[in-house]
This record gives structure tokens, C-alpha cells and sequence, in this order.
């Protein structure tokens, strides 16, 4: 009335059909007569990546190794005892499936006791290094998770107190999996988990991530919500994305969540769960040093061909994304975030720069991700699962 225009709605219809098919044509031609324009999106082929949390099923058993083939030069490689074990736990995880209750594992006394001989390496340099998030959710896992130096806790457990404190969940898996897979868990606010654990001729050593690893590097900081989102914000970027991408995600993963540290009272804590397992390199990453020293040293390598002084850059997801890395040796370079609310902040922007082929909203009550465009989930599509 009196001249004003009518306002005007956009649509977005999604239905399985393709163009050429009679039904679609007419349903397109009727269409067109009844709006100013109509934008029909092809479907763009992506790499597989799963839609339902149940859909995790197909990807958690694709490790790269078997969980028990061993390197000749792994210390339990000539222990037919350990290659069992190790063979048992894997053939547990590769039966679970999404939803099922995860049974319980008995460790033996002297896995008991690696675990016991980590712990009390760590508990005083935690202390000392770790950022707060990570020691106050070491204080709920005492409390609920019956975290302590004399009993290696149950993933049933965890993952049943992490699922109420802040949606995450553990998913028992046989060995190390693409690191495409393992994103993609993190876009369910799910975390891959090994339950195996070192040999006990090494137990300060593992070439491998382990349940000690696991369980007193990872999972004490999922109970902290900015990490936990921090850490699905890189999985929900991975759905679908391209293997360029892949690797620059995975490059920002390695050197925040594995070896990231961030600001507090004018030190640097380490956050990243490579560090928090690991007493020589938790040290090395946090020790405070003159400028002297930081100059003398940067760069430079001892006799056992072991960095002497890290170079500390500022948290930048785009420089993470092309930062190289070694996983033999002490990191040369770590990120050094003001935050975790800044860690987090700062790679949601990232994400949402990179050439993603299309946006994922994760719905905790189906345990569904939704996409805002058509796809086709056609490379790289796991056994026994449809292409579409």
C-alpha cells in the first residue's frame, strides 16, 4: 500500500534429485515463473567426511599401522609378551562401536607401575609448567575420574565425566590414525584414544602416543570448555576440506594442542599435551631464560642433536599452518597464545578464511553435523559406506 515495495524472502530448498530428471525439470520450470531468480547450487565433490557421530564407526579402525607393528626399533619390538597385550587391546577397540559402553581394561602391575613411574616424573614439573586450565582439570580428574599415581583410570570413566562437563567423549582406537580421521573426530567433540602403554624397559620414553600420553597430556584439558571447543573449531574445519588443508589444519593442531603454550603471570604455561607427558620437554619449552642465553642458543643443537633454545613465536594459526615440524627431537619452535580464549578466538578466524567447500554446525542433540550447500562425499569413501 501507498507504494512500498513488497518484501521479499530467499529460500534454500535441499532434495535428492538431480537436473535432467522430469520430475526436477518440472519442479524447476514452475519455479522459475513464481520467483525473480532462481540459483540452483551443484553438487560439489569433497573428500568424505562423516555426517553422524555414528558414522565414526567407518574411519576409527583406518590406522596406519595395525596398533602392533612394531618399528625393530620400538623397545618392546622383541617382547612377545608386550606384542600380545598390545594385540588384545587393539582387537578390543576395533570391535567398538559409537554408543557402546567401553569395557573395562585390566592393567597389569607392571603397567601399573610405568604409569606410577610417569606420574611421579610429572606431578612436580605440572606444578611448575602447566597453565592453569590444565591443573585445575587435573584436580577434577582426581575427584572424579579416580586419576592418581597408583591406578591407570578407565575411558569409561573419563569419557562419561568429560560427556557432562563439556560434551567431549573418548573413543578407544588400535593405533595412530590419518590425521584427517582424527579431525574429523574432533568435529564430534570426539577424541581418538589409545589404551596401550609404554615399554616398561623405557618408561620415560615413547615413540608412540600411549594411554600415559593420552590420559596425562590430552584428556585432562578437554575438561576446560574453551579448549575443548578450541579443539572441535579444527575438526569441523576439516570436514570435507581439501588434503592442502589437511595439512595446514594439522599443522596448527601439532603446534597448539600437541606442544602449544600461553601466557600467565608473566610465564610461559604449556597447554599442549606433547609437553604435559613429556618431563625433559615440558622443562625445555617453559624454563625461563636470559636474553643472553635465548641469543647464544636459538638455533643451535647438542651432541645429541637436540635443540638447546626453542625460538617462541606468537599465537598465528597462518604461520602455525606453515611452520614444519620434527617428531624425534625437541620442538626448534612453539606458539605462544596470550590464552586459550585467544588460541581459540584466533583459529575460529582462521577457519573461517580458509577456501572451505562449504560451512559445518555440529547439533549436540542429534549428533549431527549440518552443511550450508550440497555436496558429494565421493573421495576417499570408507568401506561399507554409501558415496552420497
Amino acid at each position: 500500500a501507498g507504494g512500498q515495495s513488497r518484501p521479499k524472502f530467499d529460500f534454500f530448498v535441499d532434495f535428492h534429485g538431480k537436473v535432467g530428471d522430469p520430475n526436477v525439470n518440472a519442479l524447476l520450470k514452475e519455479l522459475k515463473g513464481m520467483t525473480d531468480k532462481l540459483l540452483v547450487l551443484d553438487e560439489k565433490e569433497v573428500h568424505w567426511f562423516p555426517r553422524h557421530i555414528s558414522e565414526l564407526d567407518l574411519i576409527a579402525n583406518r590406522t596406519l599401522d595395525a596398533g602392533i607393528d612394531l618399528e625393530a626399533d620400538h623397545p618392546g619390538f622383541h617382547d612377545q609378551a608386550y606384542r600380545q597385550r598390545r594385540s588384545k587391546l587393539a582387537e578390543s577397540a576395533q570391535k567398538h562401536r559409537v554408543h557402546d559402553e567401553i569395557p573395562t581394561t585390566e592393567y597389569t602391575a607392571d603397567e601399573t607401575e610405568t604409569w606410577g613411574i610417569v606420574w611421579d616424573t610429572m606431578e612436580s614439573l605440572w606444578q611448575k609448567y602447566a597453565c592453569k586450565e590444565y591443573l585445575s582439570s587435573m584436580n577434577l580428574m582426581k575427584k572424579h575420574c579416580g586419576y592418581s599415581r597408583d591406578t591407570i583410570p578407565q575411558l569409561s570413566t573419563i569419557s562419561s565425566f568429560l560427556k557432562l562437563q563439556t560434551d567431549v567423549r573418548l573413543r578407544p582406537v588400535a593405533g595412530l590414525i590419518s590425521s584427517r580421521d582424527f579431525l574429523n573426530g574432533l568435529a564430534f567433540r570426539t577424541f581418538f584414544c589409545t589404551q596401550y602403554i609404554r615399554h616398561p624397559s623405557k618408561p620415560l620414553y615413547t615413540p608412540e602416543p600411549d594411554v600415559c600420553h593420552e590420559l596425562l597430556g590430552h584428556v585432562p584439558m578437554f575438561a576446560d570448555r574453551d579448549f575443548a571447543d578450541f579443539s572441535q573449531e579444527i575438526g569441523l574445519a576439516s570436514l570435507g576440506a581439501s588434503d592442502e588443508d589437511i595439512l595446514k589444519l594439522a599443522r596448527c593442531y601439532w603446534h597448539s594442542v600437541e606442544f602449544g603454550l600461553c601466557r600467565e603471570g608473566g610465564k610461559n604455561k604449556a597447554y599442549g599435551a606433547g609437553l604435559l607427558s613429556s618431563f625433559g620437554e615440558l622443562e625445555y619449552s617453559c624454563k625461563e631464560r636470559t636474553e643472553i642465553e635465548i641469543h647464544e642458543q636459538v638455533g643451535k643443537i647438542d651432541g645429541d642433536g637436540m635443540p638447546l633454545c626453542p625460538e617462541i613465536k606468537p599465537w598465528d594459526p597462518a604461520v602455525a599452518a606453515m611452520q614444519d615440524f620434527p617428531i624425534t627431537t625437541y620442538q626448534p619452535v612453539y606458539f605462544l597464545a596470550e590464552s586459550l580464549q585467544d588460541a581459540k578466538l584466533k583459529m575460529r578466524r582462521y577457519c573461517e578464511m580458509l577456501p572451505r567447500p562449504f560451512f559445518a554446525l555440529y547439533n549436540a542433540q542429534t549428533e549431527t553435523v549440518h552443511i550450508d550447500r550440497p555436496v558429494r562425499r565421493s573421495m576417499g569413501v570408507p568401506e561399507a559406506s554409501p558415496a552420497g
